[in-house]
């Protein structure tokens, strides 16, 4: 009897095992696919031509430069809003949990078009008159690239934060630190993992990020065509190679 239920328990592995791991190969077959089908469309020769074309490199450099200036801006932010959502308990602390889920539920094109509709306010003018021009701008770009991915940095750096023992910083209060000395010291140093995950995500998030931008900042070529932008306006124009390029 007792054979038969422990043979009954490999097979039951067996048949789990075979199930997880097909589930990964198919997954990662289909990912394949789409790799190989993009590289068996067009020759190198057109694609380093493309690659290094003057609309190409000025995409990819704004791209960068706008992608890494938002993820800045949303990790200086992150990292107190998560320490304080972590660690912090203060009335409606649930209503602004579910209030910082906004930008990750929401499309992009809906938080862009938010973000136009704010900016016909009159708040949103005097902003515009007064500071900077957002709307068909380069920093419409950071903006809405920022509006996306800081969500997605707290979240982040809060499951960092909830994932440290509050202890540490209790025995360096102890020992004679500051919240602040404490904080910078000890909790910020144990965190190092997620914080470069969170920037490293938020990152490749803002380079990618298409909707709140071409509806903030528009498409227009060499102004404000990051990379997105550019294989939207190639295939627009019915240039298949420069988009996949």
């Amino acid at each position: 009897m007792q054979k038969t239920r422990a043979g009954q328990h490999v097979e039951g592995d067996r048949i789990f095992k075979t199930a997880t791991v097909g589930a990964l190969a198919l997954l990662v077959f289909f990912f394949v696919c789409l790799m190989v089908s993009l590289a068996t469309y067009t020759n190198v020769g057109t694609l380093w031509k493309t690659l290094l074309s003057a609309e190409i490199l000025f995409a990819l450099k704004l791209s960068l430069i706008t992608a890494t200036a938002a993820t800045i801006i949303s990790i200086v932010i992150a990292i107190p809003a998560a320490y304080a959502i972590s660690n912090t308990d203060f009335p409606g602390k649930n209503i602004v949990d579910t209030i910082l889920d906004l930008p990750i539920v929401i499309s992009p094109i809906a938080l862009g078009a938010a973000l136009l509709i704010f900016f016909n306010t009159s708040v949103g003018q005097g902003i515009e008159k007064h500071v900077t021009t957002f709307v068909f701008e380069v920093a419409g770009i950071i903006l809405a690239q920022f509006t996306v991915i800081c969500a997605l940095a707290v979240r982040l750096m809060k499951s960092t934060f909830d994932g440290i023992d509050p202890r540490y910083e209790h025995v360096a209060r102890t020992l004679g630190c500051t919240k602040v000395s404490a904080f910078f010291r000890v909790t910020l140093p144990l965190a190092r993992n997620g914080l470069v995950a969170a920037a490293i995500l938020s990152w490749a998030r803002a380079v990618g990020e298409f909707g709140a931008t071409v509806t903030l900042a528009g498409a227009t070529g060499f102004k404000t065509e990051t990379l997105p932008v550019a294989i939207f306006l190639s295939l627009a124009t019915a240039d298949v190679e420069k988009a996949i390029a």
